[in-house]
């Protein structure tokens, strides 16, 4: 009985994880124009420019301005970027691989 139970909370547990991943696409017509700003000061050697990104507030596309981070051990960070699809131009995150 115990077993079943553990078996079913784990199952629950997977597709709640995999259904939290599945993020929603939202296009618009046009690419926003991304804002010009001067990149701050490196606060340490070895920081590495994370790009700003692109999200969904409030029924629109808003910039947040990029940030200074310290490399990931093995992992290189991908730059998010436009993905032109069939309704029209959709976000994709940038992230560590």
């Amino acid at each position: 009985m115990k077993t079943i139970s553990k078996l079913g909370l784990l199952i629950a547990l997977a597709g709640s994880l995999f259904l939290s991943s599945c993020a929603g696409s939202y296009y618009v017509y046009d690419q926003p124009v991304e804002p010009v700003y001067e990149r701050p000061v490196m606060p340490y050697p070895g920081a590495l420019w994370i790009d700003g990104e692109w999200n969904w507030i409030g029924g629109r596309y808003v910039y947040t301005r990029g940030y200074w981070a310290r490399p990931r051990s093995g992992r290189v960070y991908e730059r998010g970027g436009w993905v032109r699809g069939p309704r029209g131009y959709a976000w994709h995150r940038g992230h560590w691989r």
